[in-house]
Formats: structure tokens, C-alpha cells, sequence
């Protein structure tokens, strides 16, 4: 976009118009806008990482940095006979407006949906919304003020740190263990905030898989974060893309299960079905729900109306089910593949998860490496990662690195843990010889690539 034009300066009567040109002043920063930008803009920047992964997204690279779904099993031909069935049963119909809350039949299919994890739910609970990124957003916009503290799991979801930015909250992380969340953590972090006069608005955590660490809270555990939420009247919000993706066996059953009045439940069809449906919901109670709606309705008058009916044909006229089960399948190849090429490929003092589902694997590095500064060097060596830094608000994470299995087919992914090896026994020379980066060190939070990028 060109920069507006600045009106002529206005010569004073009395110098002859001497200075009508010369008074002009011209601006030389790279965007002249910023002084109109509000507060809450300051920490939106492009870093030198995201043009990184620019680079990544060539052919030659194995990238193991999206989190893009791979959606080569799903039958184009099924889903195409699907939405011609669909406009022309109720074409005028999908692509006028809607409900600022979703389409009536989706919200009951996904209820169903919700019940292969344990929940009981009704429709007029649900509000359909543009993935599930956005009913983040509705609810951080409906919760917290600048200033509020939301509680978060270290590490966290990066999507979710720059919503939570974007609204100028205050991130506190809550540590992990081998099984997720720790309880005795988030007891400590809300009493922490008590002892300081202040609460939280609310905890945001994924029980299953999550990204990027690929840990779940076993049923046990789940339990027992929500008594200690009950313990603190803390809000729970629980973000679960990947639940159905469970590699290991049936679904576990979903937190909100356990408590419907204090738990708010995220979905997405972008992991189960395909995101370029851009179609989520969020399951709240009653009064929640009305509050929702309205933010909705203010931000996209309605989600899309034409992904709605599309998703809902899908469900009513596909085996979704056997679908998932075949997505798994698929998963489950490119998982081992990882783990054996992990396994294979990385030096001593390397540690990382094992993931029963989900997409990704964190991966820790030996001590003295950085994984922001080293992965210029990865992508020389045409493989790409995350580093850990992309998932702290507090630019923790130098030590990690979150590697994706879901897009890259087996051979490639196997490939990109050679490579990726490679790059770490040469930085494990470099720091025996100079001694780099002997102390993990807090940074400047590093980006994830665009979902848009493998």
C-alpha cells in the first residue's frame, strides 16, 4: 500500500511563500503508520526466524517446523461429491448470512462429536466459530483486561502467547512433568498470585498431545487439576485438537467431562477433517455462551455459513469415524519414523518425548546448544525445527526444539533427523572448543512459521 500523500505546507502571508516546500520534513522510518498503531500492536513483529522458515518451505529443506494436518488419505473425491450433494440441496441457502452462534444441524453433530470423549452436551451450548483459533480469541476477549494474568503450561501453544500478547496479558507458565501439567505447580502459581493480591482469569491448557511437548495428562491427573481449580475458583480453558488423534488406543475423556461449570471446551475440525474449513467451536456455560455470540457477531457477524454446511455434509454423509482411524494410521508411520530417526541420529546428552499422539515431539538439546541461534545453520543444512523459545512469553526454551512428524512422509522425516544430527555434532564440536552458550539464557521470544508453511 502506498503511502498517503502529505498535504502542501501553507506559506505565512508575510514570508513571500519562501518556505512553502523547505518546511516539509520527510519521514524516514520504514513505517510511517506507527505512531497511529494502538499499544496492544507494539509486540506484533516479524523476526528473523519467520523469514527462516521462508527459506525452509523450499523442497530441498525437510522441514520438521509446521503443523500443517496432512490430509493425503482424505478421499477428495467423497468430499467432492459431498458439496456438489450439499449446493444443490441447500446452495442459496450456504452462502447467505447465518447465526453469529453456527448452523442448528452442525451444533448437534458436534455434540456427537464431543461424546466420543465423554461429554454430554447440548447444542444451544455451542458456538461455532473460525477454527478454533478464533474461539481463543473470543474468550480472551470477553475474560481479560491489559494487565490480567492468564496461567499457561511451559511450554505453551504459540498461537494461544500471541492471542493472550494481542490482548496484553500477562502469561504465567505453570511447569510439566512426564504427564502434563503439574498439579502441584498450579497450586503453587495460584497461590503465588493470591499471596500477591491478584488472580488469574483463567488456565489454558492441552490435555492431549499437547503442542508443543506431545504430552498428555493421563485421567488421574486431569482429576486433579480440576481440584485444585476448584481450590482457587480458577477457570479452566481446555484447547483439545488433537484428542481423537489418539494413537494409543480410545479418546480419553475430555476435562470438561469432569466439570461442565468450570471447564471451557475448544474444538476444531482442522486436525479430524481439514482446516481449510476454518471450522471450530467453543462448548461454554449458558451464560458464557450469550457472551460469545455477541463478541462473535461483532467480530464476523456469523462464521462462514458455506464451511458450516460443508463440514456438516461431510459428517452425515462420510464415515467421519473410519476417516479419523485411517488419519491415525497415517500418524502413527510418520511417529515411528521420528522416534526411530531421533534414536538413530542424535548425539549423547539429547532427550526428547514420545508422544501416543498428536503431532509433535520437544525435543531437548545437550547443554551449551541454542536452538535459535543454531537453526540458521540446520536450514544450511536443509532441515528446519521450532526453537523452544517460540513457546515461552518469558523467551525461555533456548535448550528445545519442537520437531513435527504429521506433513513429511516417513523417508523424509528419517532423512531430517540425519541431517538434523548432523547440524548438532558439529555445534557439540564448536562448543568444545570455544565453549559457547554455557548457561540456558532467557531471549527474545522467536515465531513459529505461518500455517501456511510446512
Amino acid at each position: 500500500m502506498s503511502t498517503p500523500a502529505r498535504p502542501e505546507s501553507v506559506a505565512d502571508p508575510g514570508d513571500g511563500g519562501a518556505v512553502a516546500g523547505s518546511a516539509r520534513r520527510q519521514d524516514t522510518r520504514l513505517d510511517s503508520y506507527v505512531d497511529r498503531y494502538a499499544a496492544r500492536t507494539h509486540g506484533m513483529k516479524a523476526s528473523a526466524v519467520r523469514a527462516l522458515f521462508a527459506v525452509a518451505n523450499r523442497p530441498e529443506v525437510v522441514s520438521l517446523a509446521g503443523g500443517m494436518p496432512n490430509i493425503a488419505d482424505l478421499p477428495l473425491n467423497v468430499v467432492g461429491d459431498a458439496m456438489r450433494e450439499m449446493i444443490l440441496d441447500v446452495g442459496p441457502q450456504a452462502m447467505q448470512y447465518g447465526s453469529g452462534q453456527g448452523e442448528p444441524e452442525l451444533r448437534e453433530q458436534i455434540c456427537e462429536v464431543m461424546s466420543l470423549e465423554g461429554i454430554a452436551a447440548h447444542p444451544d451450548d455451542v458456538t461455532v466459530t473460525v477454527g478454533s483459533q478464533q474461539a481463543l480469541d473470543l474468550l480472551t476477549r470477553i475474560f481479560c483486561d491489559p494487565g490480567d494474568v492468564v496461567l499457561a503450561e511451559a511450554p505453551s501453544y504459540v498461537g494461544a502467547l500471541n492471542t493472550f500478547g494481542a490482548y496484553q496479558s500477562r502469561v504465567v507458565h505453570v511447569g510439566m512433568d512426564d504427564h502434563g501439567l503439574d498439579p502441584a505447580a498450579l497450586r503453587e502459581a495460584c497461590a503465588s498470585l493470591q499471596r500477591h493480591g491478584a488472580r488469574a482469569k483463567f488456565l489454558y491448557t492441552i490435555p492431549n498431545f499437547q503442542n508443543p511437548a506431545g504430552l498428555s495428562q493421563p485421567v488421574q491427573r486431569r482429576r486433579e487439576l480440576i481440584e485444585v481449580a476448584r481450590e482457587f475458583d480458577l477457570l479452566i480453558i481446555e484447547d483439545n485438537p488433537y484428542g481423537l488423534l489418539n494413537l494409543a488406543g480410545d479418546p480419553l475423556p475430555a476435562m470438561r467431562s469432569m466439570d461442565a461449570e468450570r471447564v471451557i471446551y475448544l474444538g476444531s475440525f482442522s486436525k479430524t477433517f481439514a482446516p481449510g474449513f476454518r471450522a471450530g467451536w467453543v462448548l461454554a456455560p449458558h451464560a458464557v455462551r450469550e457472551k460469545l455470540v455477541l463478541a462473535q457477531e461483532a467480530a464476523t457477524l456469523c462464521p462462514p455459513v458455506f464451511s458450516q454446511f460443508a463440514v456438516s455434509k461431510y459428517l452425515s454423509s462420510h464415515d467421519w469415524r473410519g476417516q479419523i482411524e485411517s488419519f491415525k494410521s497415517m500418524y502413527a508411520a510418520r511417529r515411528d519414523a521420528m522416534l526411530a530417526g531421533l534414536s538413530e541420529h542424535m548425539p549423547a546428552g539429547t532427550t526428547w518425548t514420545r508422544p501416543d499422539g498428536g503431532f509433535f515431539v520437544w525435543l531437548t538439546l545437550p547443554e551449551g546448544l541454542d536452538s535459535q541461534a543454531m537453526l540458521p545453520r540446520a536450514v544450511s543444512n536443509r532441515v528446519a525445527y521450532v526453537p523452544g523459545t517460540a513457546f515461552y512469553a518469558d523467551g525461555l526454551g533456548s535448550r528445545n526444539m519442537r520437531l513435527s512428524y504429521c506433513y513429511p512422509t516417513p523417508e523424509r522425516i528419517i532423512e531430517g533427523t540425519k541431517r538434523l544430527g548432523e547440524v548438532l555434532g558439529r555445534e557439540l564440536e564448536l562448543h568444545e572448543t570455544f565453549g559457547l552458550h554455557d548457561q540456558p539464557r532467557a531471549v527474545e521470544r522467536s515465531q513459529a512459521p505461518r500455517p501456511d508453511q510446512r
